[in-house]
């Protein structure tokens, strides 16, 4: 090699090294601009953002201009020149990227949508609703994409459908009439998306999006299963509803930056319902790029329903928190996929499964633990690389649940020639049962079962066992149940706020998927199929934004929180039998933390009496009620706003359709009585004919006075509003540190129903 050539070599490496440092210096950051502050000498904001960004760096670029979200734009800066630009007159904020993760048809019969063409104006009004989901992307060869029998594209619409890698503007119909994808922030911070591995484009080559889309708003799709699993019509929430997909999530994650772009463009593209089945921590409200869209599509508008997220049953678990967001967990259906274990001493446990292969393994076979047959020490987890082939070859091996995919386990035992699976839960899971579509024979079981296996295991001395498959089963009792996993409340931002609003079908929810990948997601998996089933809060948001979207199209003139609402005061918290809502976490009965208002019930939402409405500005005084700055507020609100210095703000005020009660020791302490009392005001729109209601309070318990005012409210006509107060009085801090209850208005013909909630700090 040339003396010349070295040269250029050596240099071309100097070079890509500094520029590798220099950029590995940088971040994206969202700059959020008070566009009522824009000098005189620019006539158009983006020059006013341009000429902002170049004042601190003349190399740096816009990767995003926002016009609806926020105000203000998205780019890459060093630490010391977002300092820099922070300091800059109409700076409201300068906010790091933050990383947020994915929350991941006999659904319909359960929720008894079944009679929908009785109670539902689906054909005219329902064609002309657009629900927007925020995901991984769409696979629109899927069945639950079919047009056939819908008319033209509303004229509201002005979306469009993106061409990119494996994806067209003809892969669009009438059904899916918008695809979107958003990645220059993904790419400034995670490098160029591998085109081999993910389309760079709508199309999704994960499952995620195409599942949560289809569960919104799918099309019936006749003949439906997963391997012969539950069979029947698939069929989204609102089946006659447009879908628009933007895609935001990547193999490294979804970055807010790019979350805010396509809320900016699906508030442009005049959407109805937004559905965000991805969270990430809690942060207040004007740092939450989540929040802060969702607030001004909730000025449009737009109803936005969000995952709570996937850690629980730990408690203050909960993401997507803010109060103009509706916030689902998950809870089970009445089906299940039985797999049952049958032990060489004769005695048999039930587990789920939905392993495609011979109905049973064909004899008892030699049976295992993981954790005993490995060197590591996790190997009871059976993560890749830790079963050592000679102890499992032939055998069924138990697996602890934890940490690695619960199908990869299965993937590591079949790899190390086990030829089936146990998979326990561990006291982080209980004993609820989440299936899945193994590689190899194998069943789900829960922490109690797995207790009593595995002293099975240790007490004989030839441990043997077979796996027999059951197929589908419906009608499980009791259902729904809340899931373990679903998040729970407290509220950790404002625990005045109760959340999560409600739960809906999260457990085991099958609806379409990509031809990518297998029905595991993993890169082994060959099997291709239409229908998946999985579980997540990612798969009970989507059945709230499809009935959002069917409420919208029934009374096209409700707002968000009117639409809220009239799911929340409907749903249940009973069974039919009267026992209360039943917690999986720990086999008891759930609370409002739990399930929020209850378990949805679309059919009795319709027709719900009263409603608990809010504007744009109710939210702001109760920002104001936060003690939260006017620069706050506008990052918010993307206006000036003073909170109106002669008025005292309260954060009970705000017309929320719950109660969620805090008192604190240092209160009653104040009050000198030894009790203290706390005032909530409500205010009831008439969405019903002229009725006489009357207040039932069923007392969250003898600790505490709960009085309503006044006790019944007369309405002569529609849209007629009344206000009430609910004082709450605690007498003491009792050994009990939550007690719920619930607030009733009833007309003889509707229920109005309210969680309270109410706890000691």
């Amino acid at each position: 090699m040339s003396s010349s050539i070295v040269f250029q070599v050596i240099a071309l490496l100097a070079l890509c090294h500094v520029t590798l440092q220099s950029t590995s210096e940088e971040s994206t950051f969202i700059i959020h601009m008070a566009k009522s502050q824009m000098p005189d000498s620019f006539d158009d904001h983006t020059h006013w953002y341009s000429s902002s960004l170049k004042s601190v760096s003349e190399s740096a670029e816009m990767l995003y201009v926002y016009n609806n979200a926020v105000h203000g734009y998205a780019a890459r800066l060093t630490k010391k020149e977002a300092e820099s630009i922070q300091k800059q007159r109409g700076i409201l904020s300068v906010m790091p990227e933050m990383k947020y993760e994915l929350h991941t048809t006999r659904t319909p019969l359960f929720l008894g949508l079944d009679r929908s063409a009785d109670f539902f104006p689906e054909s005219n009004a329902m064609g002309d609703v657009i629900v927007g989901v925020l995901d991984t992307g769409v696979w629109p060869e899927s069945k639950s994409f079919d047009d056939s029998g819908f008319g033209p594209i509303p004229a509201s619409w002005k979306g469009e459908c993106e061409s990119g890698t494996n994806f067209s503007s003809k892969n669009c119909n009438r059904k899916l009439i918008g695809a979107r994808y958003f990645a220059k922030g993904y790419e400034s911070t995670m490098g160029l998306i591998d085109e081999t591995k993910e389309s760079k484009s709508p199309r999704d080559d994960d499952g995620h999006g195409t599942h949560t889309s289809t569960t919104a708003a799918g099309s019936v799709v006749q003949g439906a299963s997963l391997f012969g699993f539950a069979s029947g019509s698939a069929r989204g929430m609102a089946t006659h509803a447009r879908v628009a997909v933007y895609k935001v999530c990547w193999i490294g994650g979804c970055f807010s930056s790019d979350i805010l772009a396509a809320l900016d463009k699906a508030i442009d593209d005049n959407v109805n319902v937004l559905s965000l089945s991805l969270g990430g921590g809690n942060s207040d409200y004007y740092r939450d790029s989540v929040a802060i869209g969702a607030f001004a599509a909730m000025e449009k508008g737009i109803l936005v329903s969000c995952s709570a997220g996937n850690s629980g049953p730990s408690p203050y678990s909960l993401s997507n928190v803010a109060p103009w967001i509706t916030t689902v967990g998950a809870g089970t259906l009445d089906r299940d996929f039985p797999a049952y274990l049958s032990l060489g001493n004769g005695k048999n446990f039930s587990g789920v499964s939905l392993y495609k292969g011979p109905m049973s393994l064909s004899k008892m076979l030699p049976f295992v633990y993981a954790g005993n047959a490995s060197n590591s020490t996790n190997g009871n987890l059976c993560m890749m690389g830790t079963l050592i082939p000679e102890q499992v070859k032939g055998k069924i091996v138990l697996c602890d649940r934890g940490l690695n995919p619960r199908v990869q386990k299965g993937s590591v035992v079949k790899a190390a020639g086990g030829v089936g699976m146990v998979l326990a839960n561990t006291a982080a899971n209980g004993d609820e049962l989440v299936a899945d579509a193994h590689l190899l024979p194998a069943t789900t079981v829960g922490q109690t079962t797995g207790e009593a296996i595995k002293k099975y295991l240790t007490s004989d001395p030839n441990p043997t066992a077979t796996i027999l498959f059951e197929g589908t089963k419906v009608g499980i009792k009791p259902s729904p149940v809340v899931a373990a996993f679903s998040s729970r409340g407290p509220n950790s931002i404002t625990q005045e706020i109760l959340k999560p609003d409600i739960i809906a079908p999260g457990v085991n929810i099958i609806a379409g998927w990509t031809g990518a990948v297998g029905p595991t997601g993993l890169a082994e998996d060959n099997r291709r199929v239409g229908f998946n089933i999985i579980s997540g809060t990612s798969m009970s948001c989507p059945h709230v934004s499809g009935l959002a979207a069917l409420l919208k199209g029934a009374h096209p003139d409700w707002s968000p929180a009117a639409i809220r609402s009239a799911l929340m005061t409907t749903a249940y918290t009973v069974y039919k039998n009267g026992g209360a809502l039943q917690d999986v976490a720990t086999g008891k009965p759930s609370t409002p933390f739990d399930h929020g208002a209850g378990h949805v019930d679309p059919v009795a939402a319709l027709n719900p009496g009263l409603v608990y409405d809010l504007k744009a500005e109710d939210y702001l005084n109760f920002l104001c009620a936060l003690n939260y700055t006017s620069t706050q507020i506008n990052s918010i609100a993307r206006r000036p706003f003073s909170c109106d210095t002669s008025k005292k703000f309260s954060v009970t005020d705000l017309n929320y359709p719950s109660f969620a009660v805090v008192f604190s020791e240092q209160m009653i302490a104040d009050s000198g009585s030894g009790s203290s009392s706390i005032k909530h005001i409500r205010t009831v729109t008439n969405v019903g004919p002229a009725g006489l209601y009357k207040v039932n309070v069923i007392s969250p318990s003898n600790l505490v006075k709960v009085t309503v005012e006044p006790e019944t409210l007369a309405f002569t006509r529609t849209n007629e509003q009344k206000s009430y107060t609910v004082t709450f009085t605690a007498p003491s801090m009792p050994s009990t540190k939550n007690v719920n209850g619930r607030i009733e208005w009833s007309d003889g013909k509707h229920v109005v129903s309210s969680p309270v909630a109410i706890s000691w700090t």
